[in-house]
């Protein structure tokens, strides 16, 4: 394979993502499908999903001018662009495909890794001054087929890894049975509950950021620090402390409400909490799982993202004292089968949905392709 240099600038035009100049309350206060690119390595950019239009067409990359170049995703959905987040729009679009993007991408980050940090800024100016290293043919251009050709190998690798999983999980067998549908189909018997007669709110420890480095007790990331935050699920770093700040250190089903801005999130890990005048609510309950969390987890967001709001904060008795309706059974308990039967059912349907969407035919007995052919 031969190899040519390429300034970044003349294959991209790099400008600001258009954005609704709302603030973030405002701009999350809908939940819907439209994703909002924002200035986080993580989960692909993505800070959230709302009810608005996209002000971006999918199909090209972005990175943060605010952060390190780990920032740098392809987007391949219409999104909402945001403060700082940049966008690399192809010169020549039909040059260039999603393989060819993602290649790109890959070869971008390894030649700014390390480069930049909150200090030294990764901006648009800095970004198509770069040379980048791409596949040439025997004219000396770009080699899109070979780009195209090396990013469904590594697609192939993962369908394999991905085939694997739902085999180890179970959910191979992806496809609705009659008990999965009678879940969908069934309407339950609803009642209204008090939160505070569901879950036993559990005392927190937290930490004041500035005191992190003194609490630390290895380098090694071991579990999450949250915030008050929506990016990230409020997840700010991972570390690892001294025990006396340690929330939940058994590992017991979790749910955690945030009280600026209603963040509800689901672990079963031990946390750290920043320091909030505890200001998170930590809630738990013996028949907990992840599966019947999904489930409260829902009907708890409808009520608490209209009853409370950044000015009226979703504080421990507040939300102690908020009513949710969730199904019961005929004696008027809490109908816990239903709630995991459902969302067993819906992951089966969104597990579908993505192998439909990728065109996968994944096995039920056996993997389709050999470990040798990859």
């Amino acid at each position: 394979m031969r190899w040519g240099k390429f300034k970044v600038g003349n294959l991209f035009d790099i400008r600001p993502t258009k954005n609704y100049g709302l603030t973030n309350p405002e701009l999350f206060a809908t939940s819907g499908k439209t994703p909002v690119i924002v200035n986080s390595s993580r989960n692909n950019g993505v800070g959230g999903l709302v009810d608005l239009k996209a002000t971006e067409k999918g199909g090209i990359i972005t990175f943060s001018d605010t952060t390190t170049s780990e920032s740098i995703f392809y987007q391949p959905n219409d999104f909402i662009g945001y403060s700082h987040v940049q966008g690399v729009y192809p010169i020549e679009p039909t040059k260039w495909s999603k393989n060819s993007l993602l290649y790109f991408v890959t070869t971008f980050r390894k030649i700014t890794d390390g480069k930049f940090n909150y200090g030294t800024k990764f901006n648009r100016k800095i970004a198509v001054e770069f040379q980048i290293e791409l596949p040439v043919n025997d004219k000396g251009e770009i080699d899109f087929k070979y780009m195209e050709s090396y990013i469904s190998q590594i697609e192939r690798r993962h369908i394999i890894k991905l085939e694997k999983h739902l085999i180890a999980t179970d959910l191979i067998n992806y496809e609705l049975n009659k008990e999965d549908k009678e879940a969908l189909s069934f309407v339950p018997k609803w009642e209204e509950f008090r939160l505070s007669d569901v879950f036993g709110w559990q005392k927190q420890k937290e930490i004041d950021p500035l005191l992190l480095n003194k609490l630390k007790v290895s380098e090694e990331k071991s579990y999450p620090f949250y915030g008050q935050a929506t990016l990230n699920k409020g997840i700010i770093t991972y570390c690892e402390l001294k025990n006396e700040v340690l929330n939940n250190a058994d590992g017991k089903p979790t749910i955690l409400i945030h009280s600026n801005n209603q963040n509800t999130v689901y672990l079963e890990t031990p946390f750290y909490l920043k320091d909030g005048h505890g200001a998170t609510s930590v809630l738990q309950a013996e028949f907990l799982n992840k599966l019947n969390a999904l489930y409260i987890i829902t009907s708890i967001k409808k009520v608490i993202s209209k009853r409370f709001s950044y000015n009226a904060k979703a504080t421990k008795v507040g939300l102690k004292n908020t009513i949710v309706r969730l199904p019961v059974t005929s004696e008027g308990e809490l109908d816990i089968l239903y709630m995991e039967a459902y969302i067993k059912a819906q992951q089966k349907l969104a597990i579908s949905n993505m192998v439909q969407k990728l065109d996968l035919k994944i096995a039920t007995t056996k993997l389709k392709y050999a470990e040798k052919d990859v």
